[in-house]
């Protein structure tokens, strides 16, 4: 369990939202991790769950139908999610893609869609990576050409999170491809609509309960006022939602390298070497000395950038720096915490071979760590 009382990004009603989370996931999210991670895939039900527990989009407005609240509540659901292993997409929905409908959606659009994502009857997902295109967003092929007032949609994307389960999705495509990233714009595209296919459910190193897929678009014919936003704007509309996003990663990749550390605590703890506990050892301690203080100094930068981000004042180099930090820390307490197991650590058996293998993908999506070190680098 988290400790949380040393916190300062969170309220007394922060705190007692964690409470209401651990409930829920204790009942509805522990229980089928397991079998989930075996299917591949999250239980539809799960999303149904979340939504009637009120933890889906907490932070949409109420004149929208939502709760309201600030970014905190979603940080607190990300940190159990993280700190649970688990690699359910709730996060993409919540942090992500409602934010789309919120801030660039016309009263329509915000009327057909934001009710059922907070219900949980409609998952969105966010198609942006291309087989040839990935963290330049300015490389995408996939267009939505103008046909009286209809898009014509051609493309393809992949590594899409929410890819089998997606009710909508939001296309990025050019729309006038001469303009180069300023002829990019934010397609809604529902499922079923002919010419659109999901394809497989990618077989992926890790996050096995994630689904993630391909998507295809075949002379898909959606409304003109099927754009998210004005047309042209979508560029701009995904680099001022990126920070969220990029601290949404940073605040799971903190939460499961403490829980690979307690892990790694617990085991060594209770593991005996040459007759006295794994922990007794000198390297042991030194080695949960150095990963404790880097997780200290972690919450602590944590805490700052989440009420920075609550206050409307995180930027796009401190979300990246934050990405950054907390992903590529992740991945050393994992590393390090499955080293500690031994050979136990390399079994599937241990919670740590799931923290350990869902781990590499944080320092790839959302922005790799070399393009978040040349972001960080432009603001020097």
């Amino acid at each position: 369990m988290l400790e949380t009382g040393h916190r300062t990004a969170f309220s007394d009603d922060h705190h007692q939202f964690r409470e209401q989370v651990r409930k829920f996931f204790a009942k509805e999210l522990l229980p089928n991790l397991d079998r989930w991670e075996q299917q591949g895939i999250v239980d539809r039900s799960f999303w149904k769950a979340c939504g009637n527990a009120g933890m889906l989009c907490p932070t949409v407005p109420e004149e929208m139908g939502g709760l309201g609240l600030d970014f905190g509540y979603n940080a607190v659901f990300n940190e159990e999610l993280g700190y649970a292993g688990s690699s359910a997409g709730v996060t993409l929905q919540n942090d992500i893609t409602i934010p789309y409908f919120v801030h660039y959606g016309s009263d329509e659009q915000r009327a057909k869609y934001i009710p059922a994502m907070i219900s949980g009857d409609c998952i969105a997902a966010i198609a942006m990576t291309e087989p040839g295109a990935g963290s330049d967003l300015q490389g995408i092929r996939t267009t939505a050409r103008r046909d009286g007032n209809h898009y014509v949609i051609n493309g393809s994307k992949t590594y899409i999170t929410n890819g089998q389960h997606c009710d909508v999705v939001i296309v990025v495509a050019k729309t006038d491809p001469e303009r180069g990233a300023k002829g990019t714009s934010l397609i809604l595209v529902d499922a079923g609509t002919p010419g659109f296919e999901k394809g497989r459910n990618l077989d992926k190193i890790g996050q096995h309960s994630a689904d993630t897929s391909e998507l295809f678009f075949h002379d898909v014919r959606v409304p003109i006022t099927n754009c998210l936003g004005e047309e042209n704007q979508g560029f701009i509309y995904l680099m001022s939602q990126l920070p969220q996003e990029r601290l949404s990663i940073a605040i799971s990749a903190q939460a499961a390298a403490q829980r690979a550390f307690d892990e790694a605590v617990a085991f060594t703890k209770d593991r005996k070497a040459f007759g006295r506990p794994v922990f007794d050892f000198q390297n042991t301690r030194f080695t949960l000395a150095d990963l404790k203080a880097k997780l200290q100094v972690g919450w602590a930068h944590l805490d700052w950038a989440i009420r920075r981000h609550m206050e409307g004042r995180l930027d796009a180099y401190e979300g990246a720096a934050a990405k950054l930090w907390h992903t590529e820390l992740q991945w050393e307490v994992v590393d390090a915490a499955l080293q500690l197991h031994g050979g136990a650590g390399y079994m599937n058996e241990y919670a740590i071979a799931r923290l350990w293998r869902d781990a590499r993908v944080q320092r790839i999506y959302g922005g790799t760590s070399e393009i978040m070190k040349e972001l960080v680098g432009r603001s020097i």
